[in-house]
């Protein structure tokens, strides 16, 4: 085979971090998100209820709260590599359920958090999550008819997400529930960090 005569770098990619838990939620997790739902959700968009309890990895799931906490430790490593030593912790988290077949829920992104994350517990075949491109006006200024999509040139990308799925990604990055199906669950959060950001001595130093 001959070799290529050209490089494709990808220049500020945004990070999108999937993994799974292995193991399905066992029963003291079944009852606890039971739970959880039976003490009270608001809805929110008509289709969807999110808890009341905003902080629910505070006071249960604790044996999912490690799992995530774990994969938000590899994320910092090997994408944030932070210089100085950070403490990121979660700070919100909350329960999601969805009641009605649809296709369309608001796009959407988290303020106030460094990393968003999202843990699957109850989905069907085809439920997905969409991110959205920040440069798609600038991409618009010209119109491509395109063969196929691809992670360079696709205004919005579809991530397919099943039971045990943990998808950890940018707070900025523009996201929304895609093809999803009655009665999802998912779990969701932000995390922040505590520490020393900037560089210290100078006008960017901030303390935590």
């Amino acid at each position: 085979m001959a070799e290529k005569e050209y490089d494709i770098i990808g220049l500020f990619p945004s990070p999108v971090y999937i993994t799974r838990r292995e193991m399905d939620l066992d029963l003291t997790e079944e009852k606890e998100i039971r739970d959880i739902i039976n003490e009270g959700m608001g809805e929110r968009k008509e289709i969807t209820f999110v808890s009341n309890d905003m902080y629910i990895f505070d006071t249960r799931l604790y044996n999912l709260k490690e799992f995530c906490e774990k994969h938000i430790k590899i994320y910092v490593k090997e994408i944030i590599t932070p210089k100085e030593k950070l403490d990121f912790y979660i700070t919100q988290s909350w329960l999601n359920v969805i009641t009605n077949n649809t296709t369309h829920y608001p796009k959407h992104y988290h303020a106030n958090s460094i990393i968003s994350g999202v843990f699957y517990i109850s989905t069907k075949e085809g439920d997905s999550l969409l991110f959205y491109d920040d440069n798609v006006k600038v991409k618009e200024r010209i119109g491509f008819n395109l063969l196929e999509n691809n992670v360079w040139n696709s205004n919005m990308w579809s991530q397919d997400v099943d039971n045990n799925t943990l998808i950890l990604f940018p707070s900025w990055l523009e996201h929304s529930a895609g093809i999803f199906s009655s009665n999802r669950i998912s779990l969701a959060f932000n995390v922040f960090a505590k520490g020393l950001f900037g560089t210290k001595n100078t006008p960017s130093e901030l303390i935590l």
